[in-house]
């Protein structure tokens, strides 16, 4: 026996059937309304609908089908706007704190022009009379640079020159992009603001190393050509929250580098080394401010969305933007650069755990309630992260200092030299 849904479907297509056989065996009138200037299907769908029959659906489908409306044209336009992103959700949450991003803009990044410390302000005037003692003396205390230390020098200036492929990286994150190149909103005047201060640490690390005639400056810049050529992948997938995340995370790391080659320079007897190094991780200090404090807006608005966000980062690894570095010959180059980092000091293990340590802090997750089951439980997995990956990085080190003294590596930047 068929069965009550079958009955109605059947009522509903016979009335239909009904319907259009009517239709079409009857002669319309010069004054028939489908003989109008109006299109003949526009009529069709407001005349010749057939008439629903509440006898052959349920009080509740007769409801429903009342209860629809057509959408307004706004509607409509913000769901075609939404469908055009991976991430709808974050894209609203960015735009919605587009004021505190212009503020940011005025208040964290410095004015352009003569407000600005530009890389010469650190290097020899070759346009001085006396510019032959200048550069004398610059380079006499450039010679007190040990080697290690200028490795670490040579694999964060090749990192910073890499700038353009991490503008094109901004410029992916959804919501947050520059689509002209001079768009006039908040978050395209931060990337561009953001990259302008940035520049200025590769090109005065480049120049340092060119004027203190210690490296083979062919061979680094080869490096640079490699490393921007191969590109660079943080997993951020166009997701906001994803970059921000890695920003936050990765502008520290970049300023803790920077203060420790600083700290090593001095040391080493170069105070202008130290200036330089310690100038670049002041702007990298502001900067980690300024994303960490873009993620307390998101925290604020989509607590939810950016727990689940940087717990699957954490699940992974924060990838460093020089890991693809090569400079033709060695294909090592950055395990190789980073050991001597891990070494001397500048950028450790436990550098790597201190940070998402501070930033569980920075973002008081600790504290954090109203979240869902699933995001508190993410919660709970990024607050004990840091200790866990403390144990790791001590064992390791540990384990490290026990072994055999390491064997040096030569390296190219310093022709050949082994360190």
């Amino acid at each position: 026996m068929p069965s009550l849904s079958t009955l109605k479907c059947i009522a509903i297509l016979a009335t239909c059937a009904a319907q259009c056989v009517a239709f079409s065996f009857t002669r319309p009138s010069r004054e028939s309304p489908i003989c109008s200037r109006e299109s003949s299907a526009t009529r069709l769908r407001v005349t010749n609908m057939p008439p629903v029959d509440s006898n052959t659906l349920t009080p509740r489908e007769l409801e429903t089908m009342h209860a629809t409306k057509p959408k307004s044209k706004e509607e409509i336009a913000k769901e075609i706007a939404r469908s055009r992103y991976l991430y709808p959700k974050h894209v609203e949450v960015v735009r919605d704190f587009e004021p505190f991003v212009d503020k940011t803009v005025e208040d964290i990044l410095l004015e352009t022009g003569e407000s600005a410390w530009q890389p010469q302000d650190f290097l020899p005037d070759m346009e001085r009379e006396d510019w032959v003692e200048q550069l004398k003396e610059f380079r006499g205390k450039a010679d007190c640079v040990t080697d290690e230390t200028l490795v670490v020098l040579i694999g964060d200036m090749v990192t910073e020159e890499a700038l353009p492929t991490y503008q094109t990286l901004l410029n992916t994150f959804e919501g947050c992009d520059d689509p002209a190149g001079d768009t006039p909103n908040a978050w395209a005047r931060w990337s561009r603001g953001w990259t302008s201060e940035e520049n200025r640490h590769g090109d005065l690390l480049n120049k340092y190393l060119y004027l203190s005639g210690r490296c083979n400056m062919r061979k680094v810049e080869e490096t640079i050509q490699h490393l921007i050529t191969s590109g660079f992948n943080p997993g951020a997938a166009q997701d906001p929250y994803r970059g921000f995340v890695y920003t936050s995370f990765q502008e520290r790391a970049t300023k803790i580098s920077h203060g420790n080659v600083a700290k090593l320079a001095k040391k080493n007897g170069d105070s202008n080394l130290a200036k330089i190094c310690s100038m670049i991780a002041g702007d990298e200090g502001r900067h980690e401010k300024a994303y960490q404090a873009f993620c307390d807006r998101v925290i604020e608005r989509d607590a939810d969305g950016f727990i689940e966000v940087f717990a699957g980062m954490m699940k992974g690894q924060i990838v460093m933007p020089a890991e693809l570095m090569t400079d033709g010959c060695d294909p090592d180059l950055y395990t190789n650069f980073a050991d001597v980092a891990q070494r001397t000091g500048v950028y450790t293990a436990i550098d790597y755990a201190d940070i998402l340590e501070f930033l569980v802090k920075r973002w008081d997750l600790e504290q954090m309630t109203g979240l869902s089951a699933k995001a508190d439980e993410q919660r709970d997995f990024l607050c004990r992260l840091p200790a866990r990956y403390k144990k790791l990085a001590e064992r390791s080190m540990n384990k490290a200092s026990k072994s055999p003294e390491d064997v040096k590596i030569p390296f190219s930047w310093i022709n050949g030299r082994a360190c």
